[in-house]
């Protein structure tokens, strides 16, 4: 039971009727789908802090450098990877993984809420459909932004640099938080339609391996098999990796140009993502509003 949510009592209209909730819907302000967006993101992020939640955030980046910097670095070194340490090969590949991480985290989030009755209960009250989707995304966004900086931390301890222009790693930034949204984006409406935390968290695992194995964020393209080159070169992880290695830059220039043909792929990806699972996840509040 939400106490003091906004707009969660019925009033009553001019005519002296109980106004329904699609009426309410029609007239509430902007400022009051705000406020209720608020409400339900601190509901969120707030006991995150208290749970455990945010540790988890933080711990992840630091266990996927040492699962993957520590075995990979001297046969990637011998082997060969085109820039100037491993280190800053690897870099992008810590950051999907925390990232996916956080994908995870809000797929778990969204499939609790919904076999515990929330969405249902959320879908009765005065309020437009998108803010409890919006809220679990603020909250995954939350825990993205702190993922991202403690792989940031960890890059560094193990000797990765920024060698482009500030803005190159404002773009650095920018791309790792709009990957993670997409993501999360995708990773709630599934979480949704399951409603069963334990299934969905499985259900992630698998392609997050797959996609992650066979990508460039670990080694490049050539050093697989031919028959599965085109796939590890052109899947999304590997574009987005491909991106960010572009934007951090490397002291030999080798990293890539930060231009549309870099960049633009996993651009696409992200944005595709991003709409598809943001209009879809629209799609499946609205059936359950209806």
């Amino acid at each position: 039971m939400l106490t003091g949510f906004p707009g969660a009592t019925a009033p009553i209209g001019h005519d002296g009727d109980v106004q329904t909730t699609h009426e309410l819907a029609s007239d509430r302000a902007p400022t009051v789908a705000f406020l209720q967006w608020w409400v339900l993101a601190r509901r969120l992020i707030r006991p995150a802090w208290r749970t455990g939640e945010i540790f988890t955030a933080l711990l992840a980046p630091a266990v996927f450098t040492l699962g993957f910097y520590v075995p990979l670095n001297l046969v990637m070194t011998v082997y060969g990877h085109g820039l100037s340490s491993y280190a800053q090969f690897l870099m992008p590949m810590i950051v999907m993984q925390a990232v996916a991480f956080c994908a995870i985290s809000a797929a778990f989030r969204a499939a609790t809420d919904a076999r515990d009755g929330l969405d249902v209960r959320f879908a009765t009250l005065p309020m437009p459909r998108w803010v409890p989707f919006a809220a679990r995304i603020a909250m995954a966004a939350h825990r993205a932004v702190i993922a991202i900086g403690a792989a940031l931390v960890c890059g560094a301890v193990i000797g990765f640099r920024f060698y482009g222009s500030w803005w190159h790693t404002v773009g650095f930034l920018a791309f790792s938080l709009l990957i993670a949204t997409a993501l999360c984006c995708g990773a709630d409406l599934l979480g949704s339609m399951s409603a069963s935390p334990e299934a969905t968290t499985q259900i992630l695992v698998l392609p997050q391996l797959i996609f992650g194995m066979v990508s460039t964020g670990f080694a490049p393209a050539s050093q697989f098999p031919g028959w599965i080159q085109g796939f590890a070169r052109n899947q999304p992880v590997s574009q987005f990796v491909d991106g960010l290695r572009a934007l951090a830059g490397d002291s030999t220039g080798n990293a890539g140009a930060v231009d549309l043909a870099t960049l633009g792929p996993g651009l696409a990806w992200a944005f595709g993502l991003l709409v598809v699972g943001g209009g879809l996840s629209w799609r499946h509040a609205a059936r359950r509003s209806a």
